[in-house]
């Protein structure tokens, strides 16, 4: 205890990590306090009535309740979102995004001004299917100046979130985006807590304390799934007087074990939507229409079993574009660096794309548990809002989140010869990885 109390002093003795700190929490505020401003022409005393549940519910999850408000900030950064996998879909099947992605910072850059302006046109889709969950009843005027002044509003709101998330990153601790994200979830943990002490009630206090403890366990298992690497040995040549000698010192290759982060959960969620809405929008008298819309509710096993399937399938595809074990074969020749026991070239990247199959699986398996967990938990009798604690997106993305800021601070304080916030283990960023939104 004492050393953390000497962390939390050592962190607000540097100044500039301490400035970070501060334009971070300021930022957030902004970011919550948009959350609570209703679009004009909305009741929103009407809207209280008003709860977005299944699908739409994990997105108002995701969004901190700015959805089922109807706030300025109701799409929040999600938009940004869907146009960042769409550009990194095209970095696969386009050569000139390949190029891009190949030129370092400056492809980078030139990316990130593609998202920027891909999510414009995303967000003015999304907003017109959003105006069209708003209750009507709590929409004052409706009609046409209310669907086109919504649409703008909300579309600016999601350009000044993303606005947010960029300063957060340039003046704040670390990826802004994700930061939000995570924001906008911890703000329903609260309440869900409270949710959830008040349905158990005196008498199943002991049940409550039992589901704490096991929320517990699974986000230990999410920070082992987060940090876990297999450690591939490599050794490069000494250069003594010209010559090469083998005796030089012994380095890793660290392949995570879910090096696809959160993204195959997200592939695998937009894809479940679409029988749920295309089961709303049929035949609602048609008996295949109903079996339809009842197997693909959050609840259901059929849902459940689709969903796990699809998140190991999109594991082991994120993983394969996001992991190229041609390219650190090369780097590894190229540095004079190689594998004991295997043949540069070749034999490298099949030994490399060998490893990151075998673990790939395990992880696969684990990600598609953690994500049907929220499910499991809402049919053994846990309330809907506290369950979404228990795995899925939210829990990787808080997991991921806090990981990557612990790095941070753990960086500045390292710089200013400070000791880390824990004395013993390592803390492995996101940043390596695919961070929800960058």
């Amino acid at each position: 205890m004492n050393k953390f109390i000497t962390t939390i002093k050592n962190i607000f003795a540097i100044e500039d990590l301490r400035m970070r700190i501060f334009n971070t929490l300021f930022f957030i505020a902004i970011y919550r306090l948009g959350s609570y401003v209703v679009l004009p022409g909305v009741d929103p005393n009407r809207l209280k009535q008003e709860g977005a549940t299944g699908v739409l519910g994990i997105l108002d999850t995701l969004l901190g309740g700015a959805f089922s408000h109807a706030s300025i900030f109701a799409l929040g950064i999600m938009p940004y979102i869907s146009a960042s996998i769409v550009l990194q879909l095209l970095t696969i099947a386009v050569p000139y995004f390949q190029k891009l992605q190949k030129e370092g910072e400056s492809g980078r850059k030139k990316i990130n001004q593609y998202t920027r302006i891909l999510t414009i046109p995303i967000v003015a889709l999304q907003s017109v299917g959003f105006i069209a969950t708003i209750n009507a009843e709590a929409i004052v005027n409706p009609g046409v100046f209310f669907t086109i002044s919504t649409a703008m509003i909300v579309t600016a709101g999601t350009l000044f979130c993303m606005w947010l998330g960029e300063k957060i990153t340039d003046k704040g601790i670390g990826n802004g985006i994700s930061m939000i994200i995570m924001i906008g979830i911890v703000s329903r943990l609260p309440g869900a807590l409270i949710g959830e002490g008040q349905a158990r009630g005196m008498n199943g206090a002991l049940l409550f304390l039992i589901e704490l403890v096991l929320l517990f366990v699974v986000v230990m298992a999410v920070i082992i799934l987060t940090q876990a690497v297999r450690q591939i040995p490599v050794q490069y040549a000494k250069q003594i007087g010209g010559a090469a000698s083998l005796s030089s010192q012994r380095q890793y290759i660290p392949m995570k074990v879910n090096a696809a982060g959160v993204m195959p959960i997200i592939f695998a969620q937009s894809l479940m939507f679409v029988p749920a809405i295309a089961a709303s929008a049929w035949n609602k008298n048609s008996d295949t229409a109903t079996l339809i819309g009842t197997w693909f509710q959050p609840n259901h096993w059929v849902y459940n079993v689709v969903f796990g399937l699809l998140i190991i399938i999109f594991t082991y595809f994120y993983t394969a574009i996001s992991v190229n074990p041609n390219q650190i074969a090369d780097d590894l020749k190229r540095s004079g660096g190689f594998i004991p026991g295997v043949k540069p070239g070749r034999d490298t990247s099949e030994y490399i794309d060998d490893v990151l199959t075998r673990i790939t699986l395990p992880g696969a398996v684990a990600l598609a548990v953690i994500a049907i967990l929220p499910s499991l938990a809402t049919v053994a009798g846990v309330t809907r809002p506290f369950a979404q604690f228990y795995g899925g997106t939210s829990l990787i993305i808080m997991v991921g989140v806090v990981l990557d800021t612990m790095n941070q601070v753990k960086s500045y304080l390292l710089m200013r010869h400070y000791d880390g916030m824990m004395k013993t283990g390592k803390v492995r960023g996101r940043s390596q990885n695919i961070a929800l939104a960058s």
